[in-house]
């Protein structure tokens, strides 16, 4: 059975903006290289939708999040894209995460997270530096509301210091990103497969 992956660009541009995305070209290298293990991927563009302050599943009249929450849970694998802002993630990453904090407290009759199975990897895009925290904040979260980090989940590429070339701009994708794409794709699709067949067990399992 193919795996199902839900990219979530955390970029601050919209749709609409027209403008090109770093964020988005790297999800797209992921998904092309997801696709050669059977893995068809959805990409949400956060900015585009209205995701409300928060940390319960759903905060009332115009809150977008309960589609994008729905989305993601039908899904195997979540690729979390942001790109750096100030040596963090996006504002628009941070909300979202802090939105799957409610799945702390939404457990099933065994009291796993309603996360749980699901495996998660990360892509990063920025100038100067940056990427390690960015990662590491985002695994250390992502792990904390029940996902599953698989090896060598995240590919990133970060610009020249004081330099104003973004990823979208470069005409070749050095061979070191696209070798940590390919490693992000087989592992992740590998450890989702796994955990499709075989769910963590439960309390007192």
């Amino acid at each position: 059975m193919p795996l199902k992956a839900l990219a979530l660009n955390a970029t601050l541009k919209t749709s609409d903006a027209k403008e090109p995305s770093s964020t988005d070209r790297m999800i797209g290298l992921i998904d092309k290289a997801l696709s050669a293990y059977d893995v068809k991927t959805e990409v949400l563009r956060l900015a585009d939708f209205n995701v409300k302050p928060g940390v319960t599943s759903d905060e009332g009249a115009g809150d977008d999040w309960p589609e994008i929450r729905a989305k993601l849970l039908a899904a195997d694998i979540l690729i979390m894209a942001t790109p750096i802002w100030l040596g963090q993630p996006s504002s628009v990453c941070k909300r979202v995460l802090e939105r799957m904090d409610a799945f702390l407290d939404e457990t099933d009759d065994q009291g796993r997270m309603i996360s749980y199975g699901r495996v998660a990897a990360v892509a990063v895009v920025g100038n100067e530096d940056g990427a390690h925290h960015v990662s590491a904040e985002l695994y250390q979260a992502l792990n904390d509301v029940g996902f599953t980090i698989p090896a060598n989940a995240v590919a990133y590429w970060v610009g020249e210091a004081m330099g104003s070339t973004n990823f979208v701009d470069i005409d070749k994708v050095p061979k070191v990103v696209t070798k940590a794409v390919d490693m992000l794709a087989r592992n992740t699709a590998h450890l989702a497969g796994l955990l499709k067949a075989e769910q963590y067990p439960g309390e007192g399992g």
